[in-house]
């Protein structure tokens, strides 16, 4: 997929959140640098993850390209939604949890000290399985996390910008003060999406963003996610390999132990796989 240049209409606070700073690429001058196709945006290096005594991912490589979809698939229990959390820190929330290893967003890894989770989840958004829009408005609900990053101007152009790019607009437009629990599901979880990408972040995490969704639904959804990979790095956890065939660039398979097995162009991966084991759960006869 290529990527495109877009009118940005965000505006970062006068003062940086702090951490903010830890997370910036930026060449020899000191300036942020122009993204370069397929660069590595996300790196994973010998990353192991526990809950307590137990491991739930074991030693990951991974090296995940900018402005591209990235699918991640494996049976119940091998780690997606766990390497997927590690991404943005949601795991900090699981007192359990304990990570160790690398993980470098733009060359950074995101567990040094002097990273703020606050700044980090704002450049790297989450769109979970159910569709969980607060009891606002539709409008209220794609604001909330401008304004708790201190973001109150140009709230309407904003708005209008993000569901616009979640495919919700046309929708919506004339309802904005209603409440959005009562909307579809399809609805909600592209207004969920709207919600992720109106910090305007660099990354989406979407753990089975279309798993409770009807057929119509879903087919929306995935249509949406080609047209994200524009402007924004997609990595999405499925159990529908179908699904990742269909709209993904390249393919993880994470296999029981949480290991990352075999990492590769979408089409190789379900054509022609080098692990039998990644081939035998492809196939159906595991998982």
């Amino acid at each position: 997929m290529t990527s495109s240049e877009t009118e940005q209409t965000d505006e970062r606070p006068s003062q940086p959140t702090p951490g903010a700073g830890a997370l910036q690429r930026t060449d020899d001058s000191g300036r942020e640098s122009e993204s370069v196709h397929e660069r590595t945006i996300l790196e994973a290096r010998d990353l192991d993850v526990y809950y307590g005594s137990e491991q739930a991912l074991r030693g990951i490589d991974i090296e995940i390209p900018e402005k591209q979809v990235t699918a991640v698939i494996g049976p119940s229990g091998c780690g997606k939604s766990t390497f997927l959390r590690c991404i943005n820190r949601m795991n900090d929330l699981v007192d359990a949890a304990r990570v160790e290893g690398e993980l470098l967003f733009n060359g950074k890894n995101v567990y040094d000290d002097d990273v703020d989770p606050v700044a980090l989840r704002r450049r790297i958004g989450m769109v979970f399985q159910q569709p969980n829009p607060f009891p606002k408005s539709i409008y209220d609900n794609v604001t909330y996390g401008l304004e708790i990053q201190g973001i109150t101007d140009n709230l309407d152009a904003r708005v209008h910008t993000a569901l616009e790019r979640a495919a919700l607009l046309d929708e919506v437009e004339d309802r904005l003060d209603e409440s959005a629990l009562g909307l579809s599901g399809g609805q909600q979880q592209r207004l969920c999406i709207a919600r992720a990408i109106a910090p305007d972040p660099e990354v989406l995490l979407m753990d089975e963003p279309a798993s409770a969704l009807d057929p119509v639904a879903t087919s929306k959804v995935e249509d949406l996610i080609d047209e994200l990979a524009e402007q924004y790095t997609v990595v999405i956890v499925t159990h529908n390999m179908q699904q990742a065939a269909r709209i993904s660039d390249r393919t993880a398979v994470f296999l029981t132990g949480g290991e990352l097995v075999e990492y590769d162009d979408t089409d190789k991966i379900f054509e022609n796989p080098e692990h039998q084991r990644v081939e035998d759960y492809i196939t159906g006869k595991f998982g």
